[in-house]
């Protein structure tokens, strides 16, 4: 026998009759979400771990409580220490997550609830919006799609849809050991020491390595040299020659976690491809795909289209709320080296659970990417791009005007590492280990006062103050679209301030 609901209960499930309830009910939480995406403060509270753990961790309720409640009891006890990118407070990354079309998108897909593991009865329309996300990505990253009218499978495709970026570089670590290993995915890695991947060395990006660990190759890196964060073309060259017949892989980055400077590709592909014509060339362009939305910026990626897979993070450049990545390839049919088969996935023509690996049951996340792409355009997201160009270059003014600040990189996205330097510091003989305690007090005080933010992370001086010394720099992003001038100059007033303090 089946309870009916309380009258004035909200309902649990979704049923016609109470419509207008339900629509007031999620009308109330996108307003909630959209209060929060606006607030200018980057947190509301700033609970340390174990206060927030004794507030949140409690035992399984034994009985409901009314949506309204269980509503007030989010406001009142999560969203308070929930970190809010979209705040123009917030400068030192990029996932503002804020796209209007993208936040849409979103909505839509959890309420539509496609599976993108089967075409047929799983995602029947939702694939191929799928397949035109990935057509439209390679088309902007150089890669050539097969016609519209010869695309009859999967196979055709040319790349997947993932919720990260680690999970796409990993797929094609897993692609260019199969390439140098062929059935290694039946019978395991027999002989890792062959199967090693080139990296620039202090700048890369931990995925690789994880990558190299979850596919069985062993964790065997083979670092590179830099100059100004990009390889040193003639120790990669060395390094290849020393190496050759276990190399698997060159990594190349385009747009790299920590300064987002883009590799010289053109010149790492011909290097490569002149030492070891079977290697398998991969670009990360994670922050990258910037260049590709702008003819301002395309041609950062010149030779990006010569490259065997390249991977890209919608959700860093496009305002797209988490998650969403993409791994393309430049041979489609090359997708078929890490396939999987079952019977649970349907074996059909376009059962995109053929080609994800590492995913089984997969949300409709590149709906998110096509409302944006639709109702932005091309010209839309290339005018979107150049206005964070704009607000970038008047903050490199702003350091560099700063007798107290010194910028560490030459900018080719909207990415600014710079430090703090004691009044005390001799910059013709630098105390390094002071400087870099300096940065790291600031970067600290920042998080736990939590009215600003900029990112830190290790980053090997190109130079600027003692070539090789791994410094602490903090940095700044201009992807906001909410930033002002009183937010740049506010954040390095606020900088120098704590920088003062600390002294």
């Amino acid at each position: 026998m089946t309870t009916p609901l309380v009258p004035d209960q909200p309902p649990l499930h979704i049923t016609a009759e109470r419509r207008e309830e339900l629509l007031g009910l999620f009308t109330r939480s996108v307003g909630m979400g959209l209060d929060f995406k606006l607030q200018d403060s980057v947190f509301r509270a700033r609970r340390r771990p174990f206060e927030l753990r004794d507030a949140l961790l409690g035992p399984l309720p034994e009985e409901g409580s009314p949506l309204e409640a269980v509503f007030d009891e989010f406001v009142r006890d999560v969203l308070p220490d929930c970190k809010n990118e979209s705040s123009p407070f917030f400068l030192g990354f990029g996932d503002t997550g804020d796209d209007v079309a993208a936040l849409c998108g979103g909505l839509l897909s959890l309420f539509t609830q496609q599976n993108l593991i089967n075409q047929s009865f799983d995602s029947p329309s939702g694939t191929f919006v799928e397949i035109a996300v990935l057509r439209w990505l390679r088309e902007l990253l150089g890669y050539r799609n097969i016609p519209v009218e010869r695309t009859e499978s999967i196979w055709d495709v040319g790349g997947c849809v993932t919720h990260g970026g680690t999970l796409s570089n990993t797929i094609a670590m897993m692609l260019a050991r199969e390439y140098q290993a062929p059935g290694a995915m039946d019978r395991g890695v027999t002989d890792p020491s062959k199967l090693s991947i080139v990296v620039p060395r202090g700048i890369g990006h931990y995925s690789a390595k994880s990558a190299m660990a979850w596919i069985g190759c062993g964790s065997r890196l083979v670092e590179v040299d830099t100059i100004d964060f990009r390889y040193d073309l003639r120790a990669l060259e060395r390094a290849l020659r020393e190496e050759a017949g276990s190399v698997m892989a060159v990594v190349a980055y385009a747009g790299d976690s920590r300064t987002h400077t883009i590799e010289n590709l053109r010149g790492v592909h011909d290097v490569a491809r002149s030492a070891d014509e079977t290697v398998w060339l991969h670009a990360d362009a994670c922050w990258g795909l910037t260049c590709a939305l702008t003819d301002k910026l395309s041609h950062k990626i010149d030779g990006i289209g010569s490259f065997d897979s390249i991977t890209v993070d919608p959700h860093k450049v496009m305002g797209i709320p988490y998650a969403l990545s993409a791994l393309l390839v430049r041979d489609p049919a090359r997708m078929r080296m890490v396939a999987s088969y079952s019977d649970l996935i349907m074996q059909e023509d376009f059962a995109m659970g053929q080609t994800t690996p590492f995913i089984g049951s997969k949300a409709w996340m590149s709906l998110k990417l096509w409302m944006t792409v639709k109702t932005h355009g091309r010209s839309g997201l290339a005018a979107m791009v150049e206005r964070r160009l704009d607000t970038t270059s008047r903050f490199i003014e702003l350091v560099d005007a700063s007798p107290r600040l010194l910028r560490l990189n030459d900018p080719d996205l909207t990415a600014v590492a710079f430090m703090y330097i004691p009044t005390d510091v001799d910059l013709t003989d630098p105390d390094i280990d002071r400087i870099n305690k300096a940065n790291q007090a600031i970067h600290r005080r920042m998080l736990a006062e939590g009215a600003w933010h900029l990112h830190q992370f290790s980053l090997p001086d190109r130079g600027t103050l003692r070539r090789g010394a791994t410094l602490y720099p903090l940095r700044f992003m201009g992807q906001n679209l909410r930033i002002e001038e009183r937010h740049l100059t506010g954040v390095l007033d606020y900088v120098i301030a704590l920088g003062c303090d600390v002294e």
